[in-house]
């Protein structure tokens, strides 16, 4: 008897095993990589649809990348949606049974210009006036306290700088490397899309070396 138990086991396994393996191979996925014009790629969310019905959606990971699986063979549009950046799609994405349809890595969502955050400065000498051609760096504070540099400019001929930044909250640093002298910082917490503005100043020239 229980050998009879053990064979009949045996068999509703096997048979099991086989129909997941027939259900997956009659479903076919994509995927692909999101890369971002600012900001992290991870978190941007994929929605597969028909038409206008949604069908899935997945998240892309800390590289953006993602994998939409277990979808009936057909013709399928993606949408890709992440706070403060463009709404990006990929349409006529035909998928077919037991096949990845891998779509690269050419999607780019840029920012969203109505829903950023700008650092705008100005850098100024010792008697006010602007300084053009001053090097400006960004660094991200991360959250054990080091800075990540993320991007650089050089100030106009207004003396004038811009960054554009992703709204979600985080703490960024600026930093003046003058030709000569000390370098100058200044912490900014962006905390939502808005215009956070920053006046940096030169340091005092160094003093003359005293003579012998």
């Amino acid at each position: 008897m229980k050998h009879t138990n053990i064979t009949l086991a045996a068999a509703l396994l096997t048979l099991l095993f086989a129909s997941s393996f027939a259900q997956d191979r009659s479903t076919g996925a994509v995927k692909g990589k999101v890369r971002v014009e600012t900001g992290s790629p991870s978190g941007v969310s994929v929605v597969a649809r028909q038409g206008e019905r949604e069908i899935t959606r997945v998240s892309t990971n800390k590289n953006g990348e993602f994998v939409v699986q277990h979808l009936s063979p057909g013709i399928y549009g993606l949408t890709f949606r992440k706070p403060g950046l463009s709404v990006g799609t990929i349409e006529n994405v035909e998928v077919k049974a037991g096949k990845t349809r891998s779509l690269g890595d050419h999607l780019v969502l840029t920012i969203d210009e109505g829903s950023i955050a700008f650092i705008r400065g100005s850098v100024f000498n010792q008697e006010g006036r602007s300084v053009p051609g001053a090097r400006i760096e960004l660094a991200k504070i991360l959250e054990d306290g080091s800075a990540k540099k993320i991007d650089g400019r050089v100030t106009n001929e207004t003396g004038s700088f811009v960054f554009r930044l992703s709204p979600e909250p985080s703490k960024y640093r600026l930093t003046l490397k003058p030709n000569s002298g000390e370098l100058v910082s200044k912490d900014v917490e962006v905390d939502g899309a808005a215009i956070y503005r920053v006046a940096l100043s030169l340091p005092p020239p160094p003093p003359p070396p005293s003579k012998p």
